[in-house]
This record gives structure tokens, sequence and C-alpha cells, in this order.
């Protein structure tokens, strides 16, 4: 019981439901309504038993009833109201979770962002702290263990190793350094050993994390193909039942009974298809946040929908599955190449090359004997 409502907990906070609770009275506006026609129908409905609560003689059913009171027709339809309130009020509850978990994901990169100190290398070497959104491209920073690197930039001094799983989802930290292919860093990123100084290289506003922010927060809501058949299908059975709920009527008036107009939007409530028409938006947006908590961003829910299609993926950034170590460890010449001709064109390759599959190319060749400094040619 503890483990489930420690998982609630962490799936609805105050905030989230806070902002869900006051969304969810916004989206009574007959104009976002419309946008869901089962849910627009329920709340036409809602409109007209609310209007019966103050006159319930509206359309005679006092006087053709006969026997019931004007008080207890006036509280059957106040309980009426009130059903059919909460149902749209759930609906609306519920696809405003949905959305406020996707917020709150852009809430907490901007959060990271904001809070983040930074500390400025100043032209005579002494420090100074400011706000991370405060430093402009060209300023130079020092991030020691443990500190979130400010913003976007080159390393220019020092070596460290970088915990890049909150940004890319790299499982292991990665060494930075200047010079070579691994001296940018990202912002939001935090070094876990020895120290980095980093020249900024992006202009506030501009940085990796605020783009992955105008991302979550500029995800668009485009219906899926599957979402729009159901959709269609849902008006199509709403329209249907409608017109047996109109033909019900004169049907019971000729028969000399006579039903309360409540009563009817009751059970066209209780007809058509409430309950998913309530939630099909919400489960579009809690698709696109779930994935979100993997720290994958989900253009649009058509693009969650195309991966459950999806039955093998290749990956084409090897760095995600391996340990790091991509060292030369030997040369394998193709036929008419020696390995001393293959080891000398490969080291003149690879003398500039500052990664280090580079270097260990260099390294290697050293070992086996090669010639590896560089020469002039006069």
């Amino acid at each position: 019981m503890s483990r489930k409502k420690q998982q609630t907990t962490k799936f609805i906070t105050k905030d989230i439901l806070k902002s869900s609770v006051i969304g969810a009275f916004k989206k009574l506006d007959p104009r976002y309504m419309l946008k869901n026609p089962v849910m627009f129908v329920v709340e036409v409905g809602f409109v007209i038993t609310f209007v019966l609560c103050f006159m319930p003689n509206l359309f005679g059913d006092v006087t053709a009833s006969g026997g019931i009171s004007e008080g207890a027709l006036r509280t059957y339809n106040i309980i009426v109201t009130l059903i059919l309130f909460i149902t749209v009020l759930f609906a609306n509850f519920a696809e405003s979770v949905a959305e406020g978990r996707g917020k709150a994901q852009a809430e907490t990169l901007k959060k990271t962002k904001k809070d983040t100190v930074a500390h400025l290398v100043l032209p005579d070497g002494s420090e100074r702290d400011i706000p991370a959104c405060d430093l402009k491209k060209g300023d130079v920073v020092i991030v020691r263990i443990n500190e979130l690197i400010p913003n976007d930039g080159e390393v220019v001094e020092g070596i460290a190793s970088v915990d890049e799983s909150a940004i890319t989802g790299e499982s292991a930290p990665v060494t930075r350094e200047s010079g070579g292919d691994f001296s940018s860093v990202t912002g939001g990123t935090t070094v876990v050993s020895d120290w980095l100084k980093v020249q900024i290289a992006a202009e506030p506003g501009e940085s990796f994390l605020d783009k992955m922010i105008a991302l979550v927060e500029g995800a668009s809501r485009q219906k899926t193909p599957n979402e729009i058949a159901l959709n269609t299908l849902l008006v199509g059975l709403t329209i249907i039942f409608m017109i047996v709920i109109v033909a019900l009527y004169p049907f019971a008036v000729y028969s000399g009974i006579h039903i309360p107009i409540a009563t009817l939007i009751a059970l066209m409530v209780c007809l058509i298809p409430t309950t998913i028409g309530g939630l099909l938006s919400a489960i579009g947006i809690a698709g696109m946040d779930r994935v979100t908590r993997f720290n994958v961003i989900a253009m649009s829910g058509k693009a969650v929908e195309a991966c459950g299609d999806v039955d093998t993926m290749i990956l084409d950034k090897t760095g995600t599955i391996t340990f790091g170590n991509r060292l030369a460890a030997d040369f394998y010449p193709v036929k008419g190449v020696t390995v001393r001709e293959l080891m000398e064109y490969s080291v003149l390759a690879s003398l500039e090359d500052g990664t280090p599959e580079g270097k260990s190319i260099v390294e290697l060749a050293r070992k086996m004997g090669a010639v590896t400094e560089k020469k002039c040619c006069g």
C-alpha cells in the first residue's frame, strides 16, 4: 500500500493538482469543448438541466406528470445536473493532469537553468559568482567536481569526466578535454571529477537546454490516424443515440407516458460513449508524457503511436552502447600492402587527430616501431 501511495504521489504533485483543477474549469468554455463533440453534447445537457433546476416547468414537466410536485422535480433536476457537471469536469481534469505532467517537465528544466550558479573567471584571474542565465558568449567559467556546467561551450583548460545522462542519455560519464572532438560540453550536465575551464559558446536563450525546453513546451497535440478514426466512430454513435432519444419522446407522448426532459438527457449521456470521449485526448497526452519521463521528447502523439509499431531499432551512435574504450588494437593490411606501409600512412593521417581513436593509432604505431614524428619536406 505504501509503495502504491508513493507512486501516486509522484504522479500527481500538489502543483499539478492545483493547476489541473483550475484548467478543468477553464476547459468548460464551449469554444474549447467543441473540439470534443461527445463531451460538448454532455455540456449542453448540463446547461439544459441547470436551467430546469430554476424553472422545472419550462417544458411542462410538472403539468404533464400530474402526480410529481414541483419541488420533487426540482430536486431530481439538481441531482442530474450535478452528475453531468461532475462528468464533464472529470474529463477536463484528466486532460489537465496529462498536460500538467508535460508542463512540469519543462518547469524542471527551467528551474535547473535558473538555479545554476556560474563561477565567472575575470581577466585578472579572480572568480565571481553570477546566475547562469546572465552568461554571454565568450565568457570563461570554471566548473568543479559535482557542479553543473552552466551553458554550452568549449573546454579551454583542464580534463574531467562529465555525466551527460540528463541531456543525452549517455549511461557512463564521458571525458571532456581541450582540443579534439571531445572539447564541447552541454549546459545542464554535471562534472563528476576534476575541473574544467569552459568558454561559453551560446548566446542566452540559444543553448541546448533552452532548445529542449522549447521542444517540451511546443510539443503539438496532433491527432493520430487511429484517434481520428475512433473520434469519427464516437461522433457517429452520438448522432445515432441522439436520434433515438429524440424519437423516444413523441412515442412516449403517443402512448400516454410522460418522460421528464432531465430523464431523457440522463439517458442520452448514458448511451453515448461518454467515458471514451472524455478520456481520448488525455490518453494521447499521457503517451507523450510517458516517453518524456525517459528523457525522450515526443513532438506529437502521432510519433508516439508510430513507435508502437516498431519491432527493431538500429542505433547509429555507438557511444551509447559501448564503454567508450574504442582504441586501436592492431593493423590489418589488405593484399598488396605491407604492415609497415599501413602503419606509416595511418600515422600520417592521425598525427593531427586529437580524438582518443587518433591518438591510439599513433601510440600503437610507436609501440610497433613505426616513425611517429612529423617530417618536414624541403
